[in-house]
């Protein structure tokens, strides 16, 4: 809701294709400076009071947003300064989340266990843009941002009720710079980990970026407004949990692993071509569909391949680097969509991010044999 909320709020300040950019971009570049950081931390404490600490903070963020528009002081400047907050906490967040997802299920559990976390996070943006898009309507922006800041509740509530073991903190000291070195010597010298790596940055970085011009194609291309708005990107977390059932109601040895990678890119830029060419608003939702579901099966079998590649010891410091492969470039993937989206026109901008998502597809496909599964894990270097 917040997502929605937020893009139209930008373009009902300024109506610029370049400022959904720039705000996309406060809201990632602090991820890719501090991530590797966060990493090292995330495997020194323990991570469910992590996670407790950085959503009471994303909490108080949509809050302070809330009052902001309710009060109508808010301006665009507001908004990047709360997206990179938002930024700074994910940087946090995001690997702590992923780690402390394998201390709640056995390493047999694994790769459901991430579907099923898919599924659940996917459930929620199918039905939260859609309540969003007529919330707008109903009640205004800023009702989508208080919302958003009293879900957090449940969040928490939720954290606290886990009966998993405390892990005990442990110090660091000086060896900060030593430890992130090795997580990243490890992603440098496992090639399968390396390349998984390397085309999350693609394709996340810029091929996934052309969400950032949906409320210009819902308002200036499709011309259905808000309500429409909320509706597309409903689609897409509509067809990610359908890619979820299907990602955790197969087997998920390293066939069916290589093939949901494979077949969800390529599934995910086909369909970002089909979306930025439709002026047909049933064909878009379509394509939003098939979008959510190719992207959910992409990212869902990265991440299991990588949990399972590692290492407990070197867990926390892998998936920070994940967190930087997925973000680090989406600061300038999302300058450029908003600069190629503003000069050369949505649909254009929209079949560059598919080109790059396709090239990223076919460096996978050349590496197929490399992504393979074994039971003895890599250890630390």
């Amino acid at each position: 809701m917040q997502i929605v909320a937020q893009g139209w709020l930008v373009l009902k300040l300024t109506n610029s294709a370049w400022m959904l950019g720039v705000v996309s971009f406060a809201g990632y570049m602090p991820i890719p400076i501090i991530g590797l950081f966060a990493g090292v931390i995330v495997d020194h404490v323990d991570r469910r009071r992590l996670v407790i600490g950085t959503q009471s903070l994303m909490m108080l963020s949509a809050f302070t947003l809330a009052a902001l528009t309710f009060t109508h002081v808010v301006r665009v400047e507001y908004v990047i300064a709360l997206a990179a907050i938002n930024g700074i906490v994910s940087s946090f967040d995001m690997p702590g989340r992923q780690a402390f997802l394998v201390e709640m299920v056995e390493r047999e559990d694994l790769a459901n266990g991430i579907a099923l976390n898919s599924m659940a996070f996917n459930g929620a943006r199918a039905i939260g843009p859609a309540v969003a898009g007529v919330l707008i309507a109903i009640t205004g922006i800023a009702g989508c941002f208080l919302l958003n800041g009293i879900s957090y509740l449940a969040v928490l509530w939720s954290l606290f009720a886990m009966d998993v073991p405390r892990r005990e903190a442990t110090r660091f000291g000086n060896v900060m710079l030593v430890q992130m070195r090795e997580g990243l010597s490890y992603a440098w010298h496992h090639r399968p980990t390396f390349y998984l790596f390397v085309v999350l940055a693609i394709s996340a970085g810029f091929a996934m970026q052309y969400s950032v011009l949906i409320p210009v194609f819902a308002a200036n291309v499709l011309r259905q407004g808000a309500r429409g708005y909320g509706f597309l990107l409903g689609a897409q977390g509509i067809g990610a949990v359908l890619g979820a059932v299907l990602v955790a109601s197969t087997s998920h040895n390293t066939r069916h692993l290589r093939m949901h990678l494979i077949v969800g890119l390529f599934a995910m830029s086909a369909s970002i071509v089909v979306f930025g060419l439709s002026h047909s608003f049933a064909l878009s939702i379509a394509a939003q569909m098939i979008n959510g579901a190719g992207q959910l099966s992409y990212q869902a079998s990265t991440n299991t391949m990588l949990q399972l590649f590692v290492a407990d010891e070197l867990r926390g410091r892998v998936m920070s680097i994940y967190t930087v492969s997925f973000i680090g470039l989406a600061p300038l993937g999302s300058l450029e969509v908003g600069y190629a989206g503003a000069h050369l026109g949505p649909a254009m901008a929209t079949i560059i991010c598919a080109a790059i998502g396709l090239a990223g597809a076919c460096l996978l496909l050349s590496r197929y044999k490399l992504l393979t599964i074994t039971q003895n894990r890599p250890q630390a270097p």
